[in-house]
């Protein structure tokens, strides 16, 4: 699934990272704990999805090797974090939806989890 489908079915804004919409997600992973994220190997083309939006969240995407992130509940991403996260060469999408109903929205469209 690419990432625009993905900012399509859960009406996402993409706040940075145009250019790779076309971009593949393979898995999902849900977690507000960036301790639980951390702990992934080895898994590409992955969807983080989460309500922990400030500066720990972009760094551990950048320490796991994770491009693409989906914020939920309309949390605002702040200047430095999208600076951050373009200098990644990261996506951000932020949906207003909760962490509940976007992962069961990417679920039922056949998007896998990671566990």
């Amino acid at each position: 699934m690419t990432i625009e489908e993905i900012k399509n079915l859960v009406n996402g804004e993409v706040i940075c990272g145009n250019d790779y919409l076309d971009h593949t997600i393979d898995h999902v992973f849900a977690s507000d704990l960036m301790s639980d994220v951390l702990t992934l190997k080895d898994i590409n083309n992955l969807l983080l999805l989460t309500g922990l939006s400030n500066l720990q969240s972009i760094r551990t995407c950048e320490m796991s090797d994770i491009n693409y992130m989906l914020i939920v509940r309309g949390k605002e991403v702040t200047e430095e974090m999208k600076e951050l996260a373009e200098e990644n060469d990261m996506v951000i999408i932020r949906t207003q939806y909760s962490m509940y109903k976007t992962a069961g929205i990417l679920y039922n469209a056949g998007l896998p989890a990671v566990y």
